[in-house]
């Protein structure tokens, strides 16, 4: 087995090449055994078993510390740098892993089970960032920004404002185009990993009178004047991750550092938050299992009346019921992963994922305080922790009426029904 510290690059290779020949098997095999979501690669199991490994022995045990003081500690940021989880798909000549994108949701998946504002922070980086400028950035970006990120540099996605949530495009950030440059002018909130990000992937409009066909995206890096952090937010979980406003006041910005075409920011936007729904959902099916494992553990030593808790049939109905629920949530989210990774159509399946996963995980985390009792309601346990941070889920990157309203336009548009 790999050591810990040294999972890094040449593990991720081994799994890459490798899970390249499984997808391949999984193509032309009649076999249906092959067939199964379970059907890893030996190199994606021993991936799923060390970054586990990872979490356990090094993320856990500093868990509270992180959520006391509202931070992710640094020594963990450069954790998650140095075993390569920041960097998954990557390419190598850019010093990352270059795996795959389910390799990048086993890792959430993981992650999740102890923590989910680590699990957020790796998710973000690699289904949003580095995927938007690995599909779309120009050789000077991907040259100036991909190995940082690889390494060195947490990267945040600034969409949503106070008057653009869940109707994304009603934003009112603006860019002004003076000669080579743009102006950006406006503030965004809610955005994650705005605390410790080195580079901000910025939506903004260059022609409002155009509507959302004036919205494009700007590559800017933290240190740009006029660009300032505002407080994080006193939120009721994911406490170690900084959710802050990002203010724009009369912030230059080079043409070269527009992402993609000119106007077309609105379309990536979508691309990119379908995609990165389904790593939502690896993180909620993380955490939701996460606090399984730790309450099953419990039912099976607290005993009442003479027994185990677990032997009650009242509970055993019960657990049974919500661990099927929670296997329903992870076979939407592999499902998800791997049409996503096959190149077919996903975004019904990835709606479908993140919205399952994510009330599956709000009903886990809330079941697992009922069968804990009282310690459950206590910080004694990280029962509590686990509900107030699967929340979110339900929310963020699409609610889940969002993601209703996907499906449905979906089964509409579907000419398969008769």
């Amino acid at each position: 087995m790999f050591a810990i510290r040294n999972i890094g690059t040449k593990t991720f290779r081994l799994c890459r090449n490798l899970a390249q020949k499984n997808v391949a098997n999984l193509s032309t095999s009649t076999d249906t055994i092959n067939r199964s979501l379970y059907n890893f690669s030996d190199e994606e199991i021993q991936l799923k078993e060390t970054v586990g490994r990872l979490a356990r022995e090094k993320i856990e045990p500093k868990v509270r510390e992180m959520e006391q003081q509202g931070d992710v500690l640094p020594e963990i940021r450069q954790l998650m740098f140095d075993n390569g989880l920041m960097g998954i798909e990557i390419p190598g000549k850019y010093g990352g892993t270059e795996s795959s994108f389910f390799s990048s949701i086993l890792v959430v998946e993981e992650l999740g089970k102890v923590d989910g504002s680590i699990s957020v922070m790796c998710d973000i980086q690699n289904t949003l960032i580095n995927t938007l400028l690995m599909q779309l950035g120009s050789d000077y970006l991907k040259d100036k920004y991909l190995p940082r990120l690889a390494t060195d540099m947490i990267g945040s996605f600034c969409l949503s404002e106070s008057s653009s949530g869940s109707d994304a495009f009603a934003m009112r950030t603006s860019a002004s185009k003076n000669g080579d440059y743009y102006t950006i002018n406006g503030n965004k909130l809610w955005i994650s990993n705005s605390k410790h990000a080195g580079v901000f992937f910025v939506m903004a409009n260059v022609n409002p009178s155009l509507g959302y066909k004036g919205i494009t995206c700007f590559v800017v890096d933290r240190d740009t004047p006029g660009l300032t952090i505002g407080k994080n937010e006193d939120k009721l979980g994911l406490l170690a991750s900084s959710t802050c406003a990002v203010h724009f006041d009369d912030v230059k910005v080079h043409e070269k550092n527009i992402l993609g075409k000119i106007g077309q920011g609105y379309k990536y936007a979508i691309s990119i938050l379908n995609e990165g729904r389904i790593g939502i959902g690896a993180q909620m099916i993380g955490l939701a299992q996460g606090c399984f494992d730790k309450t099953i553990a419990y039912t099976r030593e607290r005993q009442q009346f003479g027994q185990r808790i677990f032997d009650f049939q009242g509970m055993q109905h019960q657990i049974s019921h919500v661990a099927t629920q929670l296997e329903a949530a992870r076979l939407l989210v592999y499902n998800a992963a791997r049409l996503k990774e096959a190149g077919k159509p996903f975004i019904k399946e990835a709606a479908m994922a993140k919205y399952f996963a994510s009330e599956v995980a709000c009903q886990t985390t809330s079941k697992c305080i009922d069968w804990m009792g009282g310690v459950g309601y206590t910080k004694d346990y990280p029962i509590e922790k686990y509900y107030r941070d699967c929340k979110v889920g339900t929310i963020y990157e699409g609610t889940s009426n969002i993601q209703l309203n996907t499906i449905a336009k979906l089964i509409d548009a579907d000419d398969n029904f008769y």
